[in-house]
């Protein structure tokens, strides 16, 4: 089919807009199209930049943004790499909560998405190849969202995850965003808000569970597979009854990971081996409290679990470290309605002679004395001055992660947390935090932000062809990024900050490429690693 200038302009993989020379407006059919001035990228970014310092909120700036997304990709990206850390919170958390919200409201453009519906698996397979096109698909984000970290259940709005993901996987890694795809599993929703509004874009009925649910999954997995064998399948907020099933049925066959369960324990990981890394301790003289035992807060434990386990500690050993909370209080082996992920980091009540108080989550600080104390619980406050300063009693360097986002939900401030223990307390948040002034100290505050781990790891298993990814990858990932630490430094954070996202990022994935090679598990033949990444990196710059 011939390239028309409506085309042309029109398609964002292609679009430079005012920047297209007059030798290529000639060649293009693009003569007349435009103004006669010639800008060049920077310029372009400037105007853009001055368009988006004037929107008056936050919404609107992503709104913003995301037109400029749709109608030309290199010129978003050019832009997001000048400001990163301004723009993170933007296009992601914590502003893409409200455009989830609003996502059927304000719909203007499908943003290159494939939208499945549970309704019709018999479309899987021409849905994915009408979104593609003709593009080299690398890299799929997939997301169902019935369990949107701090939101729930958002039906087919949630399209915006999968899409804000692929933003940073480009903006930190340089992943091409010719050869990404976002998805969205349409499968009902059982927010009620969603079912009663008439402008709601997805189906209107309940979600659906069961077989029906898992063999479209399994029908999507299949299609995708087929179509673009070369990708990495990442999953994204899937609800507690499915994020755990799927991961297991699908992580030994495809290269894949659940960006939930995985990427949010690795990153968690990380900052916990960064925070031994500063008070010279070792991880196996730790004890583990998770409060919050939700899909993210198991796949915290499973992924320390693990390594604990690459420590030496034998499984049953290594088990007894952990001591998950949720709203019923300490998870004993009868507690009733367990998920199959909780049911692997329950304790015995034999094994307490005081069981029956073990209801909260004070009671429990009071009982174990953990030295570790992680929040996903999406309940304000709960990590109070009292509870802290038990914690601290007991252990010199209290290491607490209050990951729980937006900001209204947090666990508790990270300024609190350093005044409560005396600045012994080493942090890490869920949203960005400013850096504390204690006693003339200034402690810096690592952010838990998936953002951290998943770009660097994503493009290394893509540049390295990986057939898998398997507990040795995700632990050499780790501690690379627990390693950029400068222990040195008073107040030092626990993880690199997210300005330094982009640099870190390629380390990362440099360090995941060379773990995949190392044990044989690349699909094509790669001599050299570093040079296997620096080829598949984009760099966003006219052509």
């Amino acid at each position: 089919m011939t390239q028309t200038a409506d085309t042309i302009l029109n398609n964002p993989f292609l679009n430079k807009g005012t920047a297209f020379t007059q030798a290529e407006r000639r060649e293009l059919g693009l003569v007349g199209t435009l103004p006669a001035q010639v800008q060049t990228i920077d310029e372009q970014a400037t105007q853009a930049y001055a368009q988006y310092q004037s929107k008056p909120s936050d919404l609107e700036k992503r709104i913003f943004l995301m037109n400029l997304f749709n109608e030309n990709r290199t010129l978003f990206f050019h832009l997001m790499d000048e400001h990163v850390v301004e723009f993170m919170p933007i296009v992601y958390d914590p502003t893409v909560a409200d455009s989830i919200e609003q996502y059927s409201h304000l719909f203007t453009d499908p943003q290159n998405a494939a939208f499945i519906s549970v309704d019709a698996p018999e479309d899987i397979e021409a849905t994915l190849k009408n979104a593609a096109g003709d593009r080299d698909i690398r890299l799929v984000v997939v997301t169902d969202a019935e369990g949107i970290l701090g939101m729930g259940d958002w039906g087919v709005n949630g399209v915006d995850i999968a899409v804000g993901k692929l933003m940073v996987y480009t903006a930190a890694a340089g992943i091409d965003p010719a050869q990404v795809l976002p998805v969205s599993i349409d499968a009902g929703t059982n927010n009620q808000t969603l079912l009663n509004d008439p402008l709601y874009l997805g189906n209107h009925h309940e979600r659906v569970y069961g077989d029906k649910y898992h063999a479209v999954i399994d029908q999507f997995v299949a299609a995708e597979q087929k179509l673009f064998p070369e990708s990495l399948l990442h999953w994204e907020d899937f609800g507690r009854s499915n994020a755990q099933v799927i991961l297991d049925k699908y992580k030994d066959k495809i290269a894949t990971f659940n960006d939930d369960i995985q990427g949010t324990g690795m990153v968690v990981l990380a900052g916990i081996l960064g925070a031994l890394n500063i008070s010279k301790e070792n991880i196996k003289d730790q004890k583990f409290l998770i409060f919050g035992a939700g899909t993210a807060g198991m796949g915290i434990a499973n992924q320390i679990l693990d390594e604990l386990k690459r420590a030496g500690l034998s499984e049953e050993e290594a088990r007894q470290h952990f001591y998950a909370v949720d709203k019923q209080g300490l998870l004993f082996s009868d507690t009733p309605d367990l998920t199959a992920a909780q049911s692997e980091f329950t304790r015995e009540r034999a094994d307490f002679s005081n069981a029956a108080d073990l209801t909260n989550l004070a009671a429990v600080v009071k009982t174990v004395h953990p030295t570790v104390m992680i929040g996903t619980s999406t309940q304000p406050g709960t990590f109070t001055e009292a509870i802290v300063k038990d914690m601290a009693a007991h252990t010199d360097r209290p290491i607490i992660f209050p990951l729980s986002n937006p900001t209204k939900l947090a666990e508790a401030k990270a300024e609190d947390l350093i005044k409560w223990t005396d600045g012994q307390a080493l942090v890490a948040t869920g949203i960005p935090a400013a850096d504390v002034d204690y006693n003339g100290t200034t402690y810096h505050i690592g952010q838990g932000n998936n953002a951290l781990m998943y770009p660097g790891l994503g493009f290394g298993l893509v540049a390295s062809t990986a057939k898998v990814l398997n507990g040795e990858t995700l632990s050499a990932a780790c501690h690379a990024l627990g390693g950029i630490v400068d222990t040195s430094e008073a107040g030092a954070a626990v993880l690199p900050p997210v300005s330094k996202l982009t640099e870190f990022s390629q380390k990362l994935a440099e360090v995941v490429a060379q773990s995949v090679v190392d044990q044989g598990l690349n699909k094509e033949p790669i001599s050299d690693v570093k040079q296997a990444v620096a080829d598949m990196k984009w760099v966003p710059e006219y052509k």
